[in-house]
């Protein structure tokens, strides 16, 4: 089986965590000698980040694996890839499902799809780090929705309220409240969010950080007034 080992390392792997592309290659090297894969090249990406594919050395091993040069990507790790459930399911479904018919070998996640079982735990893994993805997002959502209620500050000073003196309470503008209960008014009317926006800049009411409105800000605020 013809196949690519692909390395890649960050400016912080190489900083903090001591990762090398050399001993990423060596590791490739002995895993292919023991399962007798011959490998076509080893492709490297250095300094570049996990966040997405659009690497120089990773286009160059997929278009291989398109073109059918190889048969197959060999890593370390499953994170020398991606990190991005998102591009693993790209991952996936172009080149190493079954539809597509190439193959991806992790070292360190024992992972070869080769097998029924490597398939399985590509998948489940992928099922992890989706949930782990939506909890993290549950988790900041509540903590959002704890300081709002506290009347504290999240982000930007949303309009409606101006920044304490301590730089961390909201208090009510009340010009700002009395705008969106104007908002509230005309929308309960039937009015459009861009009728609205225009009202409002016709008003001589202003957003906090634009010269004008428009729909898309006056649909937010009303959301979170609603």
């Amino acid at each position: 089986m013809r196949v690519i080992c692909y390395t890649r390392v960050s400016a912080e792997d190489q900083a903090t965590n001591g990762v090398s592309l050399e001993a990423q290659a060596a590791k490739l090297a002995a895993y292919a000698s023991l399962y007798e894969l011959a490998i076509v090249e080893t492709i490297s990406d250095a300094g570049e980040s996990a966040k997405s594919l659009n690497r120089p050395g990773l286009q160059r091993a997929l278009a291989m694996l398109r073109k059918g040069e190889a048969d197959g990507l060999v890593v370390v790790k499953l994170d020398r890839l991606t990190r991005s459930v998102g591009d693993w399911q790209t991952l996936i479904d172009s080149y190493f499902g079954e539809k597509a018919g190439k193959q991806l070998m992790s070292v360190s996640d024992s992972i070869d799809t080769r097998t029924a079982g490597g398939r399985m735990c590509l998948n489940l893994l992928l099922v992890v780090s989706q949930w782990e993805r939506e909890v993290i997002a549950e988790r900041t959502k509540e903590a959002l929705r704890v300081k709002i209620s506290r009347s504290e500050r999240c982000g930007k000073v949303r309009f409606g309220f101006d920044l304490d003196a301590d730089g961390n309470t909201l208090i009510e503008n009340p010009t700002e409240q009395a705008a969106i209960s104007t908002m509230v008014e005309l929308r309960q009317s039937g009015a459009t969010y861009r009728a609205i926006a225009a009202e409002l800049t016709e008003r001589g009411i202003m957003p906090k950080e634009s010269s004008k409105w428009d729909h898309s800000a006056v649909r937010r605020i009303l959301a979170r007034a609603g």
